[in-house]
């Protein structure tokens, strides 16, 4: 599935009446009933219940409308509050509008105190909220009433319903520059946005639906929308059935270079992944002084000690000249996890990634080490892999951490084309972007994954998968595999659950992906 920005799904919603006829008025119908439906469903049913439907001077409103009569068919009890200008309505909305004049039902203003009384009185008793305030046209801070209203509709604390996006949120960014309502469901309508699934705008959403409400399915799936959801079909596409003949040596020889004191876990967390996503061979590169710690922990990789001077840590050209010969035989190399950041493991990092000749991932200390070097990060033999959280991409990229939040789709497009790079930034919705601007959104995931160690396995699960299948698609394949396994693991331990969890349940989601139908 698609994932539009506002833009689009004008651009769609004109497409609907010029090329297919099919007037503006039945989308906004469509989108009004099930809407109804939905929130319906929300409280087990819509007879006898009491919602308050907030409907704004859009095309957002006019949805409410339109919800407002599906529900009193229902069989609700519904107060509707208009916050809009009726002389200002389009053709569509204002079809709705008379439709409810017509059949008696009072829509009040907003305009005194008395309609600020009998607004509070009607959250009082609500069931639930329908929010038809502000749609998708939401831009930097919001005027003083919609704002007192929005504060009015949290304080309620009511199970709501938003129609398309929650009222406050940048459907572009997810951003919320003033307040938005909470959520408990959003129908987006045709497409999820990009807010919905980015930044404050994610949590405001709660849980996401999505209907076509009766939009051409060419015109959401056009080639122009560069943004998409990696769902579990995705994923089961790219992924190839292994073939029966297939051994070790033809599922993978990858290379982890990992590790430094005090920093064991790192590494054996990444090197254990890929070997857990299906790889056949992996060698973990480690110092040599703590070789025998890693030795003794991993039973099913093969731990290669590094020379490392005793210190401990990779540097220096005796380290470089034996990691690139590790990586001379292999079809795929993962650097970071666990390296530190002294100046000379930052050069070491540096030197090897610019003579590996295989698919690289990089993670962790290994992105660290391009901070104020993005030169040499551009100029890298190959497309590399980054997998930064927040943090980390807002480091290396030089810029301040709300210049990432506020516009994450944005920076990230810009930074992968800029470098050269395929970046995996690492948040809430962790999002993959091509330096080509192709960008996915992950569909799985939760914030039990929180936890030291969540990160070296994802790296080690991508990584992993590198021979496994085309080597450019498999962040989106590692993603998925990731945070179904991390899903898997939460059913089990909640918000205790730890990065061995999900580096246990990994061959599990990789099953599920090899047994899907697509």
């Amino acid at each position: 599935m698609n994932v539009s920005f506002a833009a689009d799904m004008r651009r769609i919603d004109e497409a609907v009446v010029k090329d297919y006829g099919l007037p503006a008025i039945a989308l906004m119908e469509n989108a009004g009933r099930r809407t109804a439906e939905e929130a319906a469903a929300m409280i087990g049913g819509a007879e006898d219940k009491a919602f308050v439907v907030f409907a704004g001077g859009g095309n957002n409103g006019g949805d409410a409308f339109a919800a407002a009569r599906h529900l009193m068919n229902m069989g609700a009890r519904v107060k509707l509050f208009f916050t809009g200008e009726e002389g200002r309505m389009g053709e569509a909305a204002r079809a709705m509008y008379d439709a409810l004049r017509a059949m008696g039902v009072e829509i009040r203003p907003l305009a005194s105190d008395r309609d600020w009384d009998r607004l509070r009185v009607s959250l009082r008793f609500a069931d639930a909220i329908v929010d038809g305030i502000l749609g998708t046209g939401v831009r930097g801070e919001l005027r003083a009433p919609a704002l007192r209203l929005i504060e009015e509709i949290n304080a309620a604390a009511k199970p709501l319903m938003a129609i398309d996006v929650p009222s406050g949120v940048e459907a572009d960014t997810g951003r919320i520059t003033s307040a938005a309502v909470r959520a408990t469901r959003t129908l987006a309508l045709g497409l999820p946005k990009v807010g919905h699934l980015l930044g404050a705008g994610a949590n405001a959403a709660g849980e996401l639906l999505v209907d076509d409400i009766g939009i051409p399915h060419a015109l959401l799936e056009g080639e122009e929308l560069r943004q998409s959801l990696i769902t579990r079909e995705t994923a089961a596409k790219l992924l190839p059935a292994r073939a029966r003949d297939a051994h070790k040596g033809s599922c993978g020889r990858i290379l982890v270079v990992a590790g430094s004191l005090g920093m064991t876990g790192a590494a054996a967390l990444a090197a254990e992944a890929a070997l857990r996503i299906g790889a056949g061979l992996v060698t973990l590169a480690v110092p040599e002084r703590i070789y025998p710690v890693l030795a003794a922990k991993l039973t099913e990789a093969m731990v290669v000690p590094i020379p490392d001077d005793g210190t401990g840590y990779f540097g220096g050209m005796k380290a470089l000249e034996a990691g690139l010969a590790l990586a001379q035989k292999m079809d795929a190399v993962l650097v970071g996890p666990g390296l530190g950041r002294k100046p000379e493991t930052s050069e070491f990092v540096r030197l090897f990634a610019a003579d590996v000749k295989a698919p690289l991932v990089m993670d962790a200390d290994a992105i660290a080490a391009f901070t104020g070097h993005l030169d040499a990060l551009r100029d890298l033999p190959q497309v590399p892999i980054l997998t930064p959280h927040l943090g980390e991409f807002a480091t290396l990229l030089g810029k301040e951490m709300d210049v990432i939040e506020d516009d994450l789709l944005g920076v990230a497009r810009e930074a992968a084309r800029a470098q050269q790079a395929v970046f995996v930034v690492k948040s809430a919705c962790t999002i993959v972007v091509y330096p080509d601007g192709d960008a996915f959104f992950t569909t799985v995931g939760n914030a039990g994954m929180a936890t030291a160690g969540a990160g070296d396995v994802l790296a080690g699960t991508i990584v992993g998968l590198m021979r496994q299948m085309e080597s450019g698609m498999t962040p989106l394949v590692g993603v998925y595999a990731h945070g179904r396994a991390g899903d898997l693991a939460y059913e089990r331990s909640g918000n205790g659950l730890v990065a061995g969890d999900i580096l246990e349940l990994l061959p599990r989601a990789l099953k599920e992906l090899t047994n899907t139908t697509v």
